[in-house]
């Protein structure tokens, strides 16, 4: 999955892809690469990050998505929000995945239009909400009380009707550097839910600082990570850096060939 932020702030690439032809030549570039979907997002979801209103994400996304599709017609694109608003106008425009960092817990009506869109559902793990999951990083026991929040939102995901379920244990949400490495460590005790598994540590401060360096400097820690991952249960890997995650993959496949 690579990751394609229409933001003026986010922690990485942002204000990178404003212009439409940054924004074609990158989508172009990620598939090249490998990408099988482009996530969309329109508000930065780091720390500090300023919450923006409804009518301004989608100012942002929704051209995005017009002139994507309108360039890349076969592209299957992800957008990266938890407003059900959003979700409805985006995949009106062409989208057809829903990712939703808040696991669908921000937006009571998330759920109902995921599922009378009939879209696939990424479902985050985050403790508290949008505007201070980063602050709350307290847990009984980590593992059990995340498998209890999957088990609880994917029931409530399917009671709606919602068909199709991804799960992103949410690297760098609600959690401190030591509990994201304990995560990575034992990200395959989730593949007991019988659900797939996204990953999301692209250049995040997990790896930057831990080495002490920035997100610009972070390409070698990430794909160090993304190989733990794929080893310890990842079906998807969400990139800023397609071409160094599709290596990781051909070499995990490879290895699991022999």
């Amino acid at each position: 999955m690579g990751i394609l932020n229409v933001t003026p702030d986010s922690f990485f690439d942002g204000g990178n892809y404003v212009a439409d032809a940054q924004l074609i030549m990158q989508v172009e570039k990620m598939l090249s690469e490998g990408a099988a979907m482009i996530d969309i997002g329109g508000m930065s979801s780091r720390p500090g990050a300023s919450m923006v209103s409804a009518e301004e994400e989608l100012q942002r996304v929704i051209p995005a998505i017009k002139i994507i599709i309108r360039e890349f017609p076969d592209i299957v694109i992800s957008i990266d929000t938890f407003r059900s608003r959003v979700v409805k106008e985006a995949v009106e425009q062409g989208a057809m995945i829903v990712n939703d960092i808040s696991g669908g817990t921000e937006d009571e009506k998330m759920f109902e239009i995921v599922a009378d869109l009939n879209c696939p559902f990424i479902l985050m793990h985050l403790q508290g909400g949008i505007s201070n999951m980063h602050q709350i990083q307290h847990y009984n026991n980590l593992l059990p009380d995340m498998m209890d929040y999957f088990i609880a939102q994917t029931k409530r995901a399917k009671m709606f009707g919602i068909k199709d379920v991804i799960l992103d244990v949410g690297f760098g949400f609600s959690k401190t550097l030591e509990q994201n490495y304990y995560l990575l460590k034992h990200l395959k005790v989730f593949e007991i839910l019988g659900i797939p598994i996204l990953t999301g540590l692209s250049r995040k401060s997990m790896l930057y600082r831990l080495l002490e360096t920035t997100p610009e400097n972070a390409l070698n820690a990430t794909t160090a990570v993304h190989m733990i991952a794929l080893q310890n249960g990842a079906a998807i890997l969400r990139a800023h850096d397609v071409k160094e995650a599709m290596e990781c993959i051909k070499i995990y496949e490879m290895m699991n060939t022999l």
